[in-house]
């Protein structure tokens, strides 16, 4: 990434980026925690098919929101080197 004239954008835009997609991440997360949390007070046994896959999506969302947080981070470093605040 190279260094241009004039003022840098905070948050950049790869930061909004990923913190857009972490916001929807969350979103979907309190969701499906939700369902997940009136399922298991339901205790019914036909229930337990969704648990399992909202446990499962669960997971992924948590994989995800890992890889969209070392994107933010990465962004994060580019910016505060470009403005010399940091070293390479």
């Amino acid at each position: 990434m190279e260094s241009c004239p004039g003022k840098i954008k905070v948050p950049t835009d790869e930061e909004m980026e990923a913190l857009a997609a972490m916001k929807s991440i969350k979103n979907r997360v309190r969701e499906a925690k939700q369902r997940l949390n009136s399922l298991k007070a339901a205790e019914n046994d036909a229930n337990s098919k969704e648990m399992v896959e909202l446990e499962g999506e669960l997971a992924s969302l948590k994989a995800e929101w890992i890889n969209w947080e070392e994107k933010r981070q990465k962004a994060k470093k580019e910016r505060m080197i470009l403005l010399g605040h940091e070293e390479k």
